[in-house]
């Protein structure tokens, strides 16, 4: 007889080791993305958070596109910060998911989110190092806060998405 998807119980322990596969191999991926997006120098880097200000404010500021060019960019270079720090918090949250993913084989649930807290910290703090080295960025501790506090949204979500689906299920 043949398998239908819905006989799979990924919950049951062979299927651990697959899912902690996936979830490392996704967090290194993400961890490679994160550094692609650090090595922009300040010019490139300027530019990425310009143009996600410009589409905020095509799709929620009404009237936005009867602006001028110059009123829509200065409207751009004012949300720049605001662009900047939701993007580290966003993507550190999105490594924080994946490292409580990938650290699945610790069964305690409290060393388990520490673990994957730790790896995203520790992976924020070598990226702002990083950053020291590439041309018109900056080492900021804040943002060491601010990526560390991020993964732990990150993780946060995931436990409150588990504990959903535990009550839910019975």
């Amino acid at each position: 007889m043949e398998k239908k998807s819905s006989d799979y119980n990924f919950s049951k322990p062979r299927y651990a080791k697959l899912k902690r596969i996936i979830f490392t191999a996704l967090m290194i991926f993400w961890m490679i993305l994160i550094f692609s997006f650090s090595s922009r120098d300040a010019d490139l880097s300027t530019q990425d958070s310009n143009t996600v200000g410009i589409f905020i404010g095509q799709h929620f500021v009404p009237g936005f596109e009867n602006w001028t060019q110059e009123e829509q960019e200065q409207f751009a270079e004012r949300i720049d910060h605001p662009v900047r720090k939701t993007a580290h918090a966003v993507e550190y949250a999105v490594l924080g998911a994946l490292a409580f993913g990938a650290a699945g084989f610790i069964v305690l649930l409290r060393r388990r989110w520490w673990t994957a807290w730790l790896i995203a910290a520790v992976y924020a703090a070598s990226d702002e190092i990083h950053q020291f080295f590439v041309p018109g960025r900056a080492c900021m501790f804040r943002d060491v806060v601010l990526d560390s506090a991020g993964a732990l949204a990150g993780i946060a979500a995931v436990l409150l998405i588990r504990r959903i689906i535990k009550r839910r299920k019975g």
